[in-house]
């Protein structure tokens, strides 16, 4: 698992865990790494150490089920985990020997963190197929965590605050030019060989190496942390460090609202560490890693935004009976914004495109959606200029229905208009190859109904992408009564290849994110009838963690899509003609104010100006003389939510609890903090959850009233996943 030879007075130690499909540190390395290191401490023959990897990558930080499994332990537990690092990782630094880092691949979380420690940090730069693009940072920001090995306060003393701090409270990850450029290591090499040389020659030139942060002691001889280093470009108890903590604390606040404890505890850290020396400062570090360590948001995100996503990814709804299959031939009728989002990922992941409008320049203009998107990507430095041409004449845009022959999938993305799909699916669907598969884009229209049309019902099933396609990562795979196993393959095998992450669902109005994320848009309509300031609701919603509040992302659906769709419900018996909802879009459609698209909706959108709340708001819908709490305008804009996904869980409408709460983060924009819409109900306690949807019930309505399930569960210790 980790390897130990000694070359020329060298100890070489190498990762090549067996255990894992990558390099982590876990509860089996963590004790193999430290006794390889103290072999090379005591051989006195030992001259130096180059610490390298055997897989295409470094190590890609700590085993995350080891944190979860001392989640819930007592703090001391997690403390043992962050002491036991730091006392290994310390002694490279204090051995008297000099130790490279031969970074050979990805280096994040713990991995770069050893890197850290080493006295020589060089990076191989050099990209094969069966070697990805080097990645380098401290990550563990983005679940709900902190480097816990010595990250925060070793970095900001090789950097400085001002470069470290963005790196640390973002998770931000970089290449090897760009972590050459900040500091973050000290040289590159092009190739395998040059790397181990270049580690060889750092040794022999650097016998006795000490970190800028280290001294030696008079009395004893040993390294010792220093207790008047100065950070590059300026300490903590300077002008610039008082600026930068300031600033930075307050432009964390706004973005996080309180509701991510790390970014802070980051902040902190970096702030108490750097002004004592690297010993005590690494006990500050523990200290504050173990607090959002055993945090309930820590293993919301670790559980939901890590684990539950790569099982996601890995296609863990797919049948498991099914043998591969593969679309290289995607045919996609509609070229407006969704059917050309469509086109431009499918194109980018190498299958053949055939973009079928009623109008060739309808056709061409979706296409050259894709040509100002890959314009931007090379622009910014994330596209191959070589690539461009090659991922442009795979789209075929046309107006000929014959030109679809062939395709293994074809996703109609036409308007949502039960009639004109129908229309669509019968010209489309004989050109299918052998055993293809229709897909619809449709957002709300049962599956089951649409496909009526089909002439094989089992080969219909529902693709549901999110705007814009090319940034939203989430797809919605819908099943209607007959779709088949095959074709719930054939869709996910096509969103895990276009890099997507699926989700399954079962048929129903609206399915599950347009369903639950409606009651966000309802609830946010309800506030406002009950005299709740407009300022008030939108600010509720963005602390309470969502993108933005329910009338501003209203305004983006568009109004007269709600009225239209609220229309529908009506009509299908599923809604009343009172429904808040209905009654507010058709008031807002009747003025003519539809939205952002239309400058004039529920905000004003003045040309070149941040748009403003409508002053007219007040004349429709006047003020109350008593104003709700923002905790309780919280408390009901996520209430909704969670229940309303509750119900569909319940329902059988989705049919896992992951599924559930990766659609609400992605989908919808659910705050991660909680875990996703169904883990809210652990998030805040079962037992609490109901009690509080039953005075909102009481209070605001029946919308609010819990299942029986909920009640019956309740009196259990947690919800049955």
């Amino acid at each position: 698992m980790i390897n130990y030879v000694v070359d020329q007075n060298i100890a070489v130690i190498t990762w090549a865990m067996t255990s894992s499909p990558m390099n982590v540190l876990n509860d089996e390395s963590i004790p193999q790494f430290e006794e390889a290191l103290n072999r090379a401490y005591a051989d006195e023959a030992v001259l130096g150490i180059i610490i390298t990897s055997e897989k295409p990558e470094f190590v890609v930080g700590a085993d995350l089920k080891m944190i979860l499994r001392n989640n819930d332990k007592e703090p001391a537990e997690m403390l043992k985990v962050s002491a036991g690092l730091n006392r290994v990782f310390r002694s490279i630094e204090t051995s008297g020997k000099p130790a490279v880092a031969a970074i050979n691949g990805t280096a994040l979380g713990g991995g770069y963190e050893i890197c850290l420690a080493c006295h020589h940090r060089i990076a191989l730069d050099e990209q094969t197929p069966d070697r990805p693009k080097t990645q380098i940072g401290l990550v563990e920001v983005t679940l709900g965590l902190l480097p816990g090995a010595g990250g925060t306060q070793r970095l900001p003393r090789m950097i400085g605050m001002q470069a470290a701090l963005p790196l640390l409270v973002e998770g931000k990850k970089v290449d090897v030019q760009a972590a050459l450029r900040l500091g973050m290591i000290d040289d590159i090499a092009g190739s395998p060989a040059e790397l181990m040389d270049k580690a060889r020659v750092y040794i022999a030139a650097n016998p006795k190496p000490l970190q800028p942060w280290d001294e030696i002691d008079r009395k004893t001889g040993k390294i010792v942390g220093k207790d008047n280093f100065k950070v590059p470009g300026g300490n903590v108890q300077t002008p610039i460090g008082a600026q930068t903590f300031a600033a930075g604390t307050a432009m964390l606040m706004d973005k996080t609202r309180g509701n991510y404890p790390a970014p802070l505890e980051i902040m902190a850290c970096v702030y108490e560490g750097l002004q004592v020396n690297i010993d005590r400062a690494l006990v500050i570090e523990a200290r504050h890693f173990v607090k959002v360590a055993t945090s309930k948001v820590a293993r919301n995100l670790i559980t939901t935004m890590f684990l539950g996503l790569n099982q996601a990814n890995k296609g863990i709804s797919r049948p498991k009976d099914v043998p591969k299959t593969e679309v290289k031939k995607l045919g996609i009728l509609g070229a407006g914004m969704m059917g050309a989002g469509i086109a431009y990922v499918s194109a980018l992941a190498g299958l053949e495109v055939v973009l079928k409008d009623v109008l060739i320049e309808a056709a061409e203009k979706g296409k050259d959606y894709s040509r100002s998107l890959l314009k931007k990507g090379v622009e910014r430095g994330k596209v191959d200029p070589l690539s461009v041409d090659a991922i442009l004449n795979r789209i075929r845009p046309t107006v000929e229905v014959t030109d679809l022959q062939g395709c293994e999938l074809i996703i109609e993305a036409v308007f949502e208009n039960r009639e004109l799909k129908a229309q669509v699916t019968v010209e489309a669907e004989p050109m299918l190859a052998a055993g293809g598969v229709f897909g619809s884009n449709t957002s709300t229209l049962p599956i089951s109904g649409l496909a009526e049309a089909s002439a094989r019902p089992e080969n219909f099933i529902g693709i549901h992408f999110f705007s814009p396609v090319n940034k939203m990562m989430l797809v919605e795979i819908i099943l209607g009564k007959q779709t088949s196993d095959y074709a719930l393959a054939v869709a996910m095998d096509y969103v895990r290849k276009i890099r997507k992450t699926p989700i399954v669902v079962n048929d129903s109005r609206g399915f599950y994110t347009s369903r639950c994320f409606g009651t966000y848009t309802a609830e946010g309509m309800e506030l406002l009838k009950d005299g709740v300031k407009p300022v008030l609701i939108e600010n509720a919603g963005k602390d309470a963690g969502m993108p933005v509040g329910p009338l501003a992302v209203t305004d983006e659906v568009a109004l007269d899509l709600v009225y239209k769709i609220s229309s529908q419900g009506i009509q299908d018996g599923a809604l009343h003609e009172d429904d808040t909802s209905y009654q507010v879009a058709r008031k807002f459609v009747e003025l003519r104010r539809l939205g952002k698209k239309t400058k004039a909706g529920f905000y004003d959108y003045p040309e070149g100006e941040s748009k403003t709340l409508w002053p007219g708001l007040a004349e429709l819908y006047p003020v109350s003389a008593t104003q709700s709490t923002p905790d309780e305008v919280k408390t009901r804009l996520l209430y909704r939510q969670a229940l309303e996904a509750v119900r569909c869980f319940e329902e059988g409408v989705v049919r896992t609890k992951l599924d559930a709460d990766l659609g609400s983060i992605l989908g919808w924009g659910f705050p991660a903090y909680t875990g996703g819409a169904l883990s809210f109900v652990d998030f805040v306690g079962i037992e609490t959850f109901v009690k509080t949807c039953d005075r909102l019930a009481d209070q605001y309505g029946e919308r609010f009233r819990p299942t029986q399930k909920l009640r019956e569960q309740a009196r259990q210790p947690e919800l049955v996943n």
